[in-house]
Order: structure tokens, then C-alpha cells, then sequence
């Protein structure tokens, strides 16, 4: 790997990360798909095909893909941040009892490190452990079947951290079952050598909640951030703070959402496919309230902030200083609008401009697409999309061109 730089959302994609579905996957059962904000149990084998398929195509266009898995192993270089990371990944997933402790140690060191760290991300089972015991009181009243939980969220790798401009904004995510993603994120920054030069504009341990899915690089003067279900004011307002201090970035707009897991980010609503063109949600095309954040020295808080009351479009036009033009999202139907939305119909993922990835099942928004030029190249996902995000959820660039 060599340069780190984003500051577009359609600009030709160079680099990519991704996760392929693992294990994670086998240790959904219906009893705690809600805790692991899940609405169905993927069927692995085929999630694993589809998401293959999707790596070849970005391959067959050129596309650096890397595995998160592997970004991990090769930051985890020496025997003493290997020691580090597993400690503290114990620490994040609360085991606190020593023995329980060693046992997962020694348990894991009978792994090459790749596959340790799959491990680390598919959950740890109490049965993986020789002779477990009922030792504790809970262990003969809790029938909870981990000692780690599972993360199977992973392979909507857009969310734990994000690339701005040349720095890296680590997230703190907003659900319990989310929060340890970070941690290999954290690792990789720290220690990889193609990421730790970067500036870092957001930590993972901050006290208000920030997601990938909300943040969109508009070009290198503007990024758009949703204030959704999962990303909250706060968060924004220091995003906004740092990245103005140390990236290009000159303005952050702060679109408000509403508090639903149905838009749980502004990228399940709102997506960009070409210089002037984005699908959305129709609902979303009326007027909302928009907040302009600009770097203001002479203030105490170092921003300015100012209210607005206007559409998507009309924003974009003026501070993209553009003709915007927006697709919808199934098409005028209401119905088709939120059955495509919710199969991520909106979530596409832009490779070059005006050439997108879009998941083969969301038919009216694919030839709405196609019908205002922009090519679709189609991926299956009746297993993928179980897991309620798209080819952007499922994407973290990490070099495009400007």
C-alpha cells in the first residue's frame, strides 16, 4: 500500500477495505439477533459467494482490495502488541475473571494470529474452551453461550472509522454491539505502517456517538454528515473542529434525520453516483434543517453555525456551486420507494463517476439510474442484504482519485 487520501465520494476508487462474512455469521440465533442488531440469520455460504463476487468486480476494475483481517495481522507485528491487543480485546468484551481470562489466551494461541484474530471477531464460545466448567453462580442461571460476544456487523466496514481527506476519524459507535469494532481500527492506525503517519480527527473513546455511514466526502472544501439514529450533534461539532484543523476541509453540513433504525445513517437514504447526481429517498426530498459549520477563529468555540431550512438539492447546488440533480429511490411509488430503500436501494457505491455498485435486487432504482446515465453494475444479495446494508455499508475507501 502506498498513499491514504479521500476527499470524494465518486472520484475513481483506487484502494478499497472490506471484510468477508465469517464465523460471525454462524453465531446468530434468533434469541439474540436484536441484541447483535441483526433482523434475519444470513446464510453464510452464500453471503461468502456474494461478497466474493463483489471483490472480483472491484478487482476487474482495478481496485486495491484489502481484508481487514489481514490490515490487522500485518499492524499486530511484534509479540508485545499482539499481547496488547488480545488483553485489551479481553477487556472490551468485560471478561474480568482471571482463569477465564488465561483459558481464552491459551486457547487462542493455538491459532496462527489470522485466524486468532478471526476468533476475535466470530465470538468465543464457552464450549471452545476444554472442559468448561459451571464454576460461577451465573454460569448455572445465565444460558448466554459467550464468553466474547460475536461482531457480526463487520462486514459493513464503512462504519468503525473513516477516511477524511489525509487523517483518520475512529469512531465511537452508538450501539454496545458495535463498539469493539473499533478496536482493530485503533491497531491499525497505531501500528500499520501506511495508516500511523495519518492525522486522527476523531477517537474512538469520545463521549458522543459517530458513525461511518453518516459522514460523506463531498470533495475536498465540503463533507456532508447526517445527524441520525447513531451520530449525534456533539460529535459533529468536534468532527467538524478538527478536521477543519487539520485536513482541507473548509465546511461541514449537518443534515438532521430522523431517529429510526429504518434511516439509521444519511448513506441508507442518501447516496452520491456521479459530480451532479445522488439517489435518495423521496421523503427525503422536501425541505430539512441544515446546519452550515464553518472554522471561525474569533469565536470561543471556533465555529459558526448556521441554521437552515431547504432541501438537499438546493444546499448542494449552492455550496457544490453546481446543477443538482436527484434520482429517486424506487421511483414516485411510496410503496416501492421504502421496499427498495430498505433493501439499500439507495446504498450504492460509486467506483469512477457515474459508474456504481448497486445490488441486483432493487430493480426500479437500478433502471432510474440507468435511465439518467449512470452505469450499474449489479451484485446478488439475498443473503447480503440481511444484514441491512448496502455496497457502500460494505465498503471503506481508503485511496481515490480527486
Amino acid at each position: 500500500m502506498t498513499n491514504i487520501k479521500v476527499t470524494s465520494e465518486i472520484g475513481k476508487l483506487k484502494t478499497v477495505l472490506v471484510h468477508k462474512p465469517g464465523d460471525e455469521l454462524l453465531h446468530l440465533t434468533p434469541e439474540w439477533l436484536i441484541d447483535l442488531l441483526f433482523d434475519d440469520i444470513p446464510w453464510l455460504k452464500k453471503a461468502r459467494e456474494e461478497h466474493q463476487i463483489f471483490q472480483d468486480i472491484l478487482k476487474e476494475q482495478g481496485v486495491l482490495v484489502l481484508e481487514l483481517v489481514d490490515l490487522v495481522v500485518e499492524s499486530l507485528s511484534t509479540k508485545k502488541i499482539q499481547k496488547a491487543f488480545f488483553e485489551e480485546f479481553l477487556d472490551e468484551s468485560d471478561v474480568i475473571d482471571i482463569e477465564t481470562r488465561r483459558k481464552i489466551l491459551t486457547f487462542l494461541s493455538k491459532f496462527t494470529l489470522h485466524q486468532a484474530i478471526s476468533k476475535t471477531m466470530a465470538g468465543i464460545l464457552k464450549t471452545d474452551l476444554m472442559a468448561y466448567k459451571k464454576t460461577h453462580l451465573k454460569d448455572y442461571i445465565d444460558d448466554y453461550p459467550f464468553y466474547t460476544d460475536p461482531m457480526p456487523n463487520l462486514y459493513f466496514t464503512r462504519d468503525p472509522f473513516t477516511i477524511i481527506d489525509n487523517s483518520m476519524s475512529i469512531h465511537a459507535m452508538f450501539k454496545g454491539a458495535r463498539k469493539r469494532e473499533t478496536l482493530y481500527a485503533k491497531y491499525i492506525y497505531t501500528y500499520h505502517p501506511s495508516f500511523k503517519h495519518l492525522n486522527q480527527v476523531y477517537e474512538r473513546t469520545a463521549s458522543f456517538s459517530l458513525e461511518g455511514g453518516d459522514i460523506l466526502n463531498l470533495n475536498h472544501k465540503v463533507v456532508l454528515v447526517g445527524m441520525s439514529e447513531r451520530t449525534e450533534p456533539d460529535a459533529v461539532e468536534i468532527l467538524a473542529k478538527n478536521i477543519f484543523d487539520q485536513t482541507s476541509y473548509k465546511k461541514v453540513l449537518a443534515v438532521l434525520l430522523p431517529k429510526k433504525r429504518t434511516y439509521m445513517h444519511l448513506d441508507t437514504i442518501f447516496t452520491q453516483v456521479d459530480f451532479d447526481k445522488f439517489v435518495i429517498h423521496p421523503d427525503f426530498l422536501s425541505k430539512l434543517k441544515i446546519y452550515e459549520i464553518i472554522s471561525d477563529e474569533t469565536k470561543k468555540s471556533r465555529i459558526s453555525i448556521k441554521e437552515t431550512y431547504t432541501t438537499l438539492k438546493l444546499s448542494l447546488k449552492k455550496h457544490l456551486q453546481q446543477d443538482i440533480h436527484m434520482i429517486a429511490c424506487g421511483g414516485k411509488n411510496a410503496m416501492s420507494a421504502d421496499r427498495e430503500q430498505w433493501n439499500d436501494g439507495a446504498n450504492v457505491f460509486a467506483i469512477s463517476p457515474g459508474v456504481v455498485i448497486a445490488y441486483e435486487r432493487n430493480d426500479l432504482t437500478n433502471k432510474k439510474l440507468e435511465q439518467n446515465g449512470i452505469k450499474v453494475i449489479r451484485i446478488p444479495s439475498s443473503e447480503l442484504s440481511r444484514g441491512r446494508g448496502g455496497p457502500r455499508c460494505m465498503t471503506m475507501p481508503l485511496l481515490r482519485d480527486i
